[in-house]
């Protein structure tokens, strides 16, 4: 006899197991959208039977955990559905992901995007068949004989530190898996292939390119049809595209991963640059330069040698080992310990806008977001235990204004914690995760804990902007640093006339210029607002009569601080107004006779079309009214 049971129903079963398909039946559930179950709090599928009473909690597809299986189980249809295709295919890892899943698949032949259609109508093939999906349990050496025609499954099992496996299998694919699963195929529906990608296998560039296929699956039809809509939206502010045709960067083969800005894309840049100076000048900090160079002893004593040499570059200067900064916390370092330092000068906040070099794979490189070389703007506050908190709310509020005052980004907050190999002693890590807490909380900022994620040498604060199409992208941090000082000997005199080791706190804002301004680039679909357009006014002539009061004007806007261009082509006038629309100018000034005479210009914006003829000084009066953080 079972007795199973869910909140306030409970049944007793005359059993002595039963399928947790059938107890949810026999509990009185809805069992139609229900995919798996959690019998006394463990994840199982519907057919895996249990022994003994206990709680069973319905897992359905509208929940995070219900999602995950539906897509995990999606990534197992596509491959059964290749593998029909495609005899002789063999299968790397399907993970479910954010938004979806994918599969690295060893293809026998060659699969590309256009092939994605094929595929899908054979998923949907076997989805409508109801392809019964099973799981069988086995030992290690029972998994090695069945996968022996599988390298990649048979190097996973060697590696595997347990007696037995799990192996999932629908029809003639089979696939080595922890699960769960749907019990069929005919309970996915709402999919969708998206692309196709190389990957290393095991993401190791000595190993196998496999092809990589990405998917998606959702719920329901409309939650899939509204991301399909954001997908073809995010594909129009593509920034490498937009980039491209606004002529704010290039990227090129003989530099891969290390992009070139053009005049356009360089005012973007420098209005950044002058907006984060400005900022931080105003709170206190005082700006650095480190070199790029530096002796590969200093990243030992850094720790970046254990834990970070696979992603830097390293030189050789007479004779003697030297590596590119891949971050610029010790040259910050090195500045502090250039004196002796007081108690009263602490918080000592020292910022550098730092060209950093990190070896990122070339599989993984992608515009401005994924680069090679980047200006990382960072600071480091050397500051008293005491002042911790207070120096962590400070850099939020920084962040506020700048996310959301600025930018006009909605943003989540993620605490990651203490990693697997991190340095440090559990006190150490248990007071600074606690100081980061009570910052958090003391603010009344709503926040998420992301296990294992912090820096080697602390935890941290990490901040995730969405966009306004819904995507989120991670920029801000703030790491709470006891181990580094300590490692370089950093000390200061307290207010007792003993020697102290300070606390580091490590944080950007933008965290990459060049990848915030690719996040820009695609928030705005290219029409930045007036204070950070690479061109504020394009003047426009209508005859050639009339160039040189368009220069004339051009130097005005220049001493007033526009950035502006002069259209004096010999183009008719609506093929220069709509050039300036697409090049998405926020203001346009056509000039003819009747401008140069009565010394007006006729003003065009971008998205209000004509406003008219204006005088200098009321065309001035208009952009002083624009929203202008660097006024």
């Amino acid at each position: 006899m079972l007795k199973l049971r869910h909140g306030e129903k409970s049944s007793e079963i005359d059993s002595e197991s039963i399928s947790l398909h059938d107890a949810v039946k026999a509990l009185g559930l809805d069992s139609k959208k229900v995919i798996a179950a959690k019998f006394n709090g463990e994840l199982m599928d519907l057919s895996r039977a249990v022994t003994s009473g206990g709680e069973v909690e319905p897992v359905t597809s509208d929940t995070p955990e219900g999602l995950e299986i539906i897509r995990h189980s999606t990534a197992h249809l596509m491959a059964q559905a290749i593998l029909r295709l495609y005899p002789g295919s063999h299968f790397g890892v399907g993970p479910a992901i954010k938004d979806g899943f994918y599969y690295d698949v060893d293809v026998a032949g060659t699969i590309t995007e256009e092939d994605l259609p094929k595929i899908e109508a054979e998923m949907r093939k076997i989805a409508g068949a109801g392809e019964k999906v099973t799981r069988s349990d086995m030992t290690k050496d029972e998994a090695l004989k069945f996968f022996a025609e599988d390298p990649y499954k048979t190097e996973l099992i060697t590696e595997i530190d347990a007696p037995s496996v799990s192996v999932y299998r629908q029809g003639e694919y089979a696939d080595l898996c922890r699960g769960p699963h749907v019990e069929d195929a005919s309970k996915l529906h709402n999919f969708k292939l998206m692309s196709i990608a190389g990957a290393y296998w095991r993401g190791d560039e000595h190993n196998k390119m496999l092809t990589r296929i990405y998917g998606t699956t959702f719920a329901t039809p409309d939650e899939l049809k509204e991301y399909l809509r954001r997908m073809e939206e995010a594909k129009l502010r593509d920034h490498r595209k937009l980039g491209k045709d606004l002529d704010l960067f290039s990227l090129h083969e003989e530099g891969p991963g290390f992009p070139f800005f053009h005049p356009k894309g360089m005012a973007i840049m420098n209005t950044l640059i002058d907006f984060w100076r400005r900022e931080h000048a105003k709170r206190g900090y005082l700006e650095i330069k480190t070199p790029q160079i530096l002796d590969r002893e200093l990243w030992m004593r850094s720790g970046h040698w254990d834990h970070y040499r696979e992603n830097m570059y390293f030189t050789e200067i007479d004779e003697k080992p030297y590596a590119i900064k891949p971050m610029n916390c010790p040259g910050s370092i090195l500045v502090f310990k250039t004196q002796l330092r007081s108690y009263r000068e602490l918080p000592m906040r020292l910022a550098e806008l730092g060209c950093v070099h990190r070896h990122e794979r070339s599989g993984v490189l992608h515009g401005l977001m994924r680069v090679r070389c980047f200006t990382q703007d960072d600071a480091h506050t050397y500051i008293e235990h005491s002042q911790i908190k207070d120096e962590v709310m400070r850099i939020m509020e920084l962040d506020r204004y700048v996310y959301n005052d600025v930018f006009g980004f909605k943003y989540t907050v993620e605490l990651s914690t203490r990693p697997d190999d991190s340095m440090g002693t559990d006190e150490q890590w248990e007071t600074a995760e606690a100081a980061l807490r009570d910052a958090l909380e003391s603010t009344n900022t709503p926040y998420t804990i992301n296990p294992g994620d912090g820096a080697f040498y602390g935890p941290k604060i990490d901040f995730h902007l969405e966009d306004c199409i819904g995507r989120t992208w991670q920029c801000g941090t703030i790491q709470l640093d006891f181990q580094m000082p300590g490692r370089f000997g950093v000390t200061y005199i307290g207010e007792d006339g003993a020697e102290h080791t300070p606390v580091m706190l490590h944080r950007v804002v933008f965290g990459s210029v060049e990848r915030f301004m690719g996040i820009l680039i695609e928030h705005y679909a290219g029409a930045f607002p007036y204070w950070l357009a690479p061109v504020q006014a394009k003047i426009i002539t209508i005859a050639e009569g009339h160039a040189d009061y368009a220069r004339e004007l051009q130097e005005t806007f220049t001493k007033w601080g526009i950035r502006s261009e002069v259209d004096v082509r010999g183009e008719k006038l609506g093929r220069k107004i709509r050039d300036a629309q697409v090049q998405k100018v926020p203001y346009m000034l056509v000039v003819g006779d009747k401008e140069k005479e009565s010394r007006t210009v006729g003003v065009r914006e971008r998205s209000k079309g004509d406003l008219g003829s204006m005088s200098l000084e009321a065309f001035k009066e208009l952009l002083d009214k624009e929203f202008n953080p660097m006024r």
